[in-house]
């Protein structure tokens, strides 16, 4: 019996889509740092826009938000475990 490594088929990838167009959301709310963490990683950057699927329009919201988010002590600008 041999195991042979089959290269991983890219068709079958998930397909990555903006979480706010399939759920319909409009307003991306500064005053929620729990949604805001899912677009931040470890550090504390903003993750982008081909790791999130996220849309240009959104993206933008998104890092809008984010930074709003830090200036009134919401979010951190820095730190070393986030999550």
């Amino acid at each position: 019996m041999t195991l042979v490594n089959e290269p991983v088929n890219r068709d079958q990838q998930k397909k990555k889509y903006c979480r706010f167009k399939k759920n319909g959301i409009k307003y991306v709310d500064y005053k929620n740092p729990d949604f805001l963490l899912k677009f931040v990683n470890e550090q504390g950057k903003l993750l982008p826009r081909r790791l999130t699927g996220t849309s240009l329009k959104y993206q933008k919201k998104v890092a809008q938000a984010v930074k709003r988010a830090r200036h009134i002590a919401l979010l951190p600008y820095v730190t070393d475990s986030l999550k």
